[in-house]
Formats: C-alpha cells, sequence, structure tokens
C-alpha cells in the first residue's frame, strides 16, 4: 500500500486494528491520522495512514480528523537512523491545532512504527495542544535495530 500505490487495500488492512481497539477497549473521541508532509504528499499521491484512519473512524463512529495534526517541517528518512537520530529528527516536526484536539480523546494511526520516535513527537505536539489522552495504533511494528 505504502510504496505500490495499493489504495485499495487500507479498507482490509483496517480490520485487524479495528478489532484490537476494540478488543482494549479504547474509547477515542477522533482518530488522527500520523500525517506525511506536502512534499511526500505530492510524491506519493496519498497518505498511507490516512487510508487506515478513515476506516477505523467509520467502523467505531468516531470522527476523523484530518486537520488536527500536520507535519509542519521536512524531515529525513528514518531509515538507517539511531533511535536518538530517530527522535532528533522528527523533533517539532509535528503541530496539533488547538480548534480539533483540546479536551479529546485523540486515536493516532500510523502504518507502521520502527523505534516509536514519529508517534512520541505526534503524541507529545497533541498533548501539547490540549488532547487528554493520546492512544497509538499501527498495523505494523518493524524490526528496529539501533545502528549505535
Amino acid at each position: 500500500m505504502k510504496y505500490r500505490g495499493d489504495m485499495t487495500l487500507g479498507e482490509i488492512l483496517a480490520r485487524p486494528l479495528i478489532e484490537l481497539l476494540e478488543k482494549n477497549n479504547w474509547d477515542p473521541d477522533a482518530v488522527i491520522p500520523v500525517p506525511i508532509s506536502e512534499q511526500r504528499l505530492f510524491e506519493r499521491g496519498y497518505n498511507q495512514s490516512a487510508l487506515l484512519a478513515r476506516p477505523v473512524a467509520l467502523a467505531i463512529g468516531k470522527t476523523y480528523q484530518s486537520k488536527g495534526l500536520v507535519k509542519s517541517k521536512d524531515t529525513d528518512t528514518q531509515v538507517g537512523l539511531t533511535y536518538a537520530q530517530r527522535m532528533e529528527n522528527v523533533y517539532g516536526a509535528f503541530l496539533a491545532d488547538r480548534n480539533y484536539v483540546n479536551n479529546q480523546r485523540i486515536l493516532l494511526i500510523d502504518d507502521v512504527t520502527t523505534s516509536g520516535a514519529t508517534m512520541e513527537a505526534c503524541s507529545a505536539a497533541l498533548k501539547k495542544a490540549g488532547a487528554l489522552e493520546v492512544f497509538g495504533l499501527t498495523l505494523a511494528r518493524s524490526r528496529y535495530f539501533s545502528a549505535g
């Protein structure tokens, strides 16, 4: 879905996320995808995390909020970076809009988590904007080997 452009997989791949969400009894107010930069969106044509987040929101009857969080600066690819480099790379890269997230419990959805640096940076931005809680959910967890 991410690199081969098969956007039809979003709904199918969202199913295990929905099951996991229900199993954990999480009750968010809104569902937000991890955003990608404008440049990456232009290159790829879609946000793979949004393709997962929208069907999840529909399935659980919650607001899909694509404007609640934006990637405010381009970052280098995380591939090959140490954990510390990953954290530094995404530090301050995301901004949340208080109008959409204040006093809300947010379900943040990403396609793949490796070190967790992106999720942590997004969560920090959401909490800074007044989110009460942030639940993170990813489709896959890749193996992470620290280079340092």
